[in-house]
């Protein structure tokens, strides 16, 4: 199934990489680590967020709103990198609240980069999130009650949307989920001492 790491193998992906690249002088690989990382972090706070009714009424407000979906993922070369940055940080604020320096500096840390680096281009990567999750919703006319599905799918872990955006964009097929990779570091699994990182940030085991 394609997830949200996926994107990092399209065109999408590939002008976001080259836009913060030119934005934190990291390289590619730099970027894509910290995204595998930072992504499903972003959604599992997401998840975490919409167990409340008044979470899952946000999120469903900010998903419906225009400014995210289509237009950034198809315009996104013409895109500012200081626009980026000033939505991503909005939406960390919402998403993430007073643990958003500790994300930065727990992967910062854990792939010895940069704090500030890291912090850039998971502000810049938020909106993208967000376009690829509501270009979802409007095309599956996902309800606030599918929201947790909808999230399952775009980290392949739901087939219920899985006709998904992420994987049309894709150039290519790949060998499989790049989710595969960072999950047990993010989630848990097979993480010596147990826990991960995911949970101890979000308040899980």
């Amino acid at each position: 199934m394609a997830s949200i790491l996926d994107i990092l193998n399209t065109s999408v992906g590939e002008d976001f990489i080259a836009k913060a690249s030119k934005s934190t002088d990291e390289n590619k690989d730099n970027i894509s680590a910290a995204l595998g990382m930072a992504l499903p972090i972003l959604v599992g706070a997401m998840k975490k967020n919409i167990k409340s009714d008044t979470g899952e009424q946000s999120l469903n407000n900010a998903l419906n709103d225009t400014k995210h979906g289509d237009a950034l993922l198809d315009n996104l070369r013409s895109v500012e990198a200081s626009n980026m940055t000033s939505e991503g940080e909005k939406i960390l604020g919402h998403l993430l609240g007073g643990k958003q320096d500790m994300v930065s500096k727990t992967i910062g840390s854990t792939l010895n980069m940069n704090e500030t680096s890291v912090s850039r281009i998971i502000k810049m990567a938020a909106p993208i999130l967000m376009s690829v999750l509501a270009s979802q919703k409007r095309k599956d006319n996902v309800p606030p009650s599918g929201l947790g599905t909808l999230l399952d799918s775009v980290m392949g872990s739901s087939g219920a949307h899985d006709a998904s955006l992420i994987e049309k964009l894709l150039d290519k097929d790949g060998d499989g989920s790049a989710i595969d990779d960072v999950s047990g570091l993010i989630f848990g699994g097979n993480k010596k001492g147990g826990g991960s990182i995911l949970g101890g940030m979000l308040g899980g085991k």
